[in-house]
């Protein structure tokens, strides 16, 4: 008895610390998105930034940029997704697949939702780096490399004991996926406000499909 009391308060604190990571998260995009709406001093900072880097531009760092840049593209996560995929099977973690492939192509089709939804235009620029037509707010790239990078560091966080191997892990994921949206803004195709609010609906996103996928695997596991 003592056990599944201890169990039900694990997957009690659990579940509410994924809602409140959720609930966070949603908050600060639809936060963004308001600021953004309403002629905030953060769209201001946004074009400003934006045309800074842009005056910076160098094409040594440009080559460096388009390649961190891909690292956040579906090509790429492809490649990562489907032999990590087929390990998790082979492994038989069923659980850490199904929450890898809803947390990624979950969040892919979510975020062109979100897209549709707010129909921001791209910056603009007489002589850009790169040309995209797509709308701008949240960016794909950053909230693909936040949910990708994401739940491989949730993953390898649990799988290491060492706490100077977890802080290692949490680190390189964080730092990439900031790479990453840096490289957005850098390019011109992106806005620091597209790349936070994409950043936000990547961790949100991520703390739901880790939580509800953790809730039934629990559940299914005291059922047997």
């Amino acid at each position: 008895m003592k056990n599944q009391s201890d169990a039900r308060g694990f997957l009690g604190l659990h579940l509410v610390a994924g809602l409140i990571i959720f609930a966070t998260m949603t908050l600060t995009l639809w936060q963004i998105s308001q600021n953004i709406s309403n002629r905030h001093p953060l769209r201001d900072t946004d074009a400003q930034l934006s045309s800074w880097l842009h005056s910076q531009a160098k094409p040594s760092l440009t080559s460096v940029m388009f390649v961190v840049t891909s690292f956040g593209s579906s090509w790429l996560v492809s490649f990562i997704v489907v032999p990590f995929g087929v390990y998790l099977i082979l492994r038989r973690r069923f659980y850490w697949f199904s929450a890898f492939v809803l947390s990624v192509y979950g969040g892919m089709l979510l975020n062109r939702i979100l897209k549709y939804e707010f129909q921001r235009t791209r910056p603009h620029f007489d002589d850009p780096i790169l040309s995209l037509t797509s709308y701008s707010f949240p960016s794909g790239h950053t909230m693909t490399a936040t949910v990708v990078y994401g739940v491989l560091a949730a993953y390898f966080f649990t799988t290491t004991k060492d706490w100077r191997g977890r802080m290692f892990i949490i680190c390189s994921a964080t730092f990439l996926i900031l790479l990453v949206a840096f490289s957005r803004i850098y390019l011109g195709v992106h806005y620091l406000s597209d790349v936070l609010g994409a950043m936000a609906e990547g961790v949100a996103w991520l703390a739901l499909c880790l939580t509800v996928v953790y809730s039934f695997w629990r559940r299914s596991n005291r059922a047997t």
